[in-house]
């Protein structure tokens, strides 16, 4: 009889029937040092997408599935079975064709997201697109040490999401059977020392995850750079075809060493309590990018969850709909532009005088607090529920909590995604064709993933994707008054007003003063360098994801993190900005 498994030997020695000595049990000495895994689980339609027609019929192809599609005006549409993924097109009366692909929500990523598809004929009557989804990832790296009192302790990192944060673990092992065991949490697996093999189950309903041993040279992803850590060797950006100039840091005027310590900091942080979990730095100066560098196995083609920094994305449509001519303002009613969802619940005279500068500037009043667990419009509250999948309507029909206008801002995800159901309505556009049309192409942006509302609408409160090179345009088209490349995007009247002051937020931190906020831009005054005080505005997101403007430097700085759910990142604008990157500026 030949036993498979640990598991089988364990039953048949418990039922009595094992004719063989049970085997020395393995010690947890075994499993100590560097485990890794990673996932990748879609989605599988990629790759060209063929739309022909046919006679008056209109065909679509794409990974060996071939369907209908259906014409609505000069709307092109199509799904695919099973929910593989949809399409929303138009055709120009250019006869060129610009679309989106839906990818439906994965196992990590659970959102759809719309990216775009560029189109160019291929016949009579034929065009081709490339469709590039989100990748569907995740990895995972174990860390098993002796800890100084013997035991055997673990933690896990996880660059995508942090699910694991700063978590040791207990490690127990016995019969082939693993626990790493935490505070409320026990995960469970195998470990097979005669085959060297782990596996653990990390998520509910998910087949167990097995990890191969890694060394510090192929472990990217839990350290920062390749082990041993050199010393940094600075190197300018390369050009590309995105519309960044590139220069030196000494051409923009930018101290070398200063940034150097900055980045082998970084470097140096020990993964197993990182304070410094950036996974991207980016700086330009005088419009022009002069630092590039990338971590933890980010590079220039991964494009990064923008998280919260990506609220500022709903004003700056907002602008530049009513550039075009959009009958919106900052005073004009807020419910006004929402008729089609009357009546409303919980209607209170309150709502009556909300403005869309209330909504701008997260004082609505409406009971919609992320950092209160039971505000009943809290952002996981609202996206965890199933009853009202519109969260426009969702949001509308929050009791009140206070006057509109009223101080302190209250951090309100929903008031931002409000934002861009009035951009949806005066533009008469599904916001990501708004968004391709008046923000992507403008700023040379090719590749981006908008994530969508059940209602398949772009959700404006926070969470897309973009390229670190792509985030960084968000703050030099500010800094430049609304002008990328000399072409103008939005107002420079907008850019101006949306970075002045109109709410101010309480302190997050002990030591920090209570700061202002614009019109999605948070708005601070205390960076000091010496006796200089710099004021600073930024877009920030949860895990690290900021995107700072310092206007009297002529700088913007971008950093993505991976601290998700890990408030150090906090202390990221706080300190390391007086400390490596102004001065680098002021000292050269």
């Amino acid at each position: 009889m030949k036993l498979k498994c640990c598991w089988c030997a364990v039953l048949l020695i418990a039922s009595g029937l094992s004719q063989f000595p049970a085997r020395a049990q393995a010690s947890p000495d075994g499993l100590v040092g560097l485990w890794g895994a990673q996932e990748t689980l879609g989605p599988s339609i990629r790759g060209d997408l063929v739309l022909e027609l046919r006679g008056t019929q209109w065909h679509a192809t794409i990974a060996g599935n071939e369907v209908l599609v259906q014409p609505h005006g000069d709307e092109l549409q199509f799904a695919l079975p099973n929910n593989k993924g949809e399409f929303r097109g138009r055709l120009h009366p250019d006869h060129s064709i610009q679309g989106h692909w839906i990818q439906p929500a994965g196992l990590f990523n659970n959102n759809r997201y719309a990216s775009p598809v560029h189109f160019q004929t291929a016949g009579k009557q034929r065009w081709k697109g490339q469709v590039r989804p989100l990748e569907d990832r995740f990895s995972v790296y174990v860390s098993v040490q002796r800890a100084t009192d013997g035991s055997i302790t673990a933690i896990l990192r996880n660059p995508e999401a942090n699910d694991f944060r700063r978590r040791v673990y207990e490690v127990r092992l016995e019969n082939g059977g693993v626990e790493l065991v935490s505070k409320g949490q026990t995960l469970k697996g195998k470990y097979d020392s005669a085959k060297d093999q782990l596996s653990l189950a990390l998520l509910e309903g998910v087949p167990e995850v097995s990890f191969s041993r890694r060394t510090p040279e192929n472990a990217v992803g839990f350290y920062a750079r390749s082990q041993p850590v050199t010393p940094y060797a600075y190197r300018p950006p390369v050009a590309r075809n995105d519309g960044w100039k590139t220069a030196t840091l000494s051409e923009v005027g930018l101290q070398e060493e200063a940034l150097a310590k900055l980045i082998q900091k970084i470097a140096e942080a020990d993964p197993r309590d990182n304070p410094l979990n950036i996974q991207s730095l980016l700086i330009a100066r005088h419009g022009k990018l002069a630092l590039e560098e990338y971590f933890y196995g980010f590079n220039q083609d991964r494009a990064h969850d923008l998280r919260s920094a990506g609220k500022t994305l709903a004003p700056v449509l907002l602008g530049i709909a009513r550039d075009h001519g959009a009958d919106v303002n900052p005073s004009s009613p807020l419910y006004s532009f929402f008729p089609q969802y009357k009546p409303f619940a919980n209607w209170d005279e309150r709502k009556a005088p909300m403005t869309v500068r209330d909504v701008m500037t997260m004082t609505s009043g409406l009971a919609c607090d992320d950092n209160n667990d039971e505000s009943p419009g809290n952002e996981d509250v609202m996206q965890g529920q199933t009853k009202q999948p519109d969260w426009y309507k969702y949001t509308l029909d929050l009791p009140m909590v206070s006057r509109p206008g009223g101080s302190p801002a209250i951090y309100c995800s929903a008031d931002l995604n409000l934002v861009g159901g009035v951009v949806r309505w005066v533009t008469g556009r599904w916001l990501p064709e708004f968004f391709e049309m008046n923000f992507a192409q403008p700023l040379q942006i090719d590749r981006y993933y908008l994530n969508l509302m059940p209602t398949a609408e772009a959700y404006t409160g926070g969470g897309a994707y973009l390229l670190p090179r792509d985030q960084l345009k968000l703050g030099q088209l500010y800094l430049n008054g609304g002008l990328w490349n000399g072409k103008r995007v939005v107002s420079k009247e907008w850019t101006t007003v949306s970075t002045a002051r109109h709410s101010t937020f309480a302190p997050n931190l002990k030591d920090e003063p209570q700061h202002d906020y614009g019109y999605g831009w948070h708005e601070r005054n205390f960076i000091k360098v010496g006796d200089q005080v710099f004021r600073d505005y930024l877009a920030g997101g949860n895990g690290g994801q900021l995107i700072i403007v310092i206007p009297d430097l002529d700088m913007v700085v971008g950093i993505n993190g991976g601290s998700y759910g890990d408030f150090r990142w906090y202390r990221w604008e706080l300190d390391l900005l007086p400390q490596f990157i102004v001065p680098a500026a002021v000292n050269h």
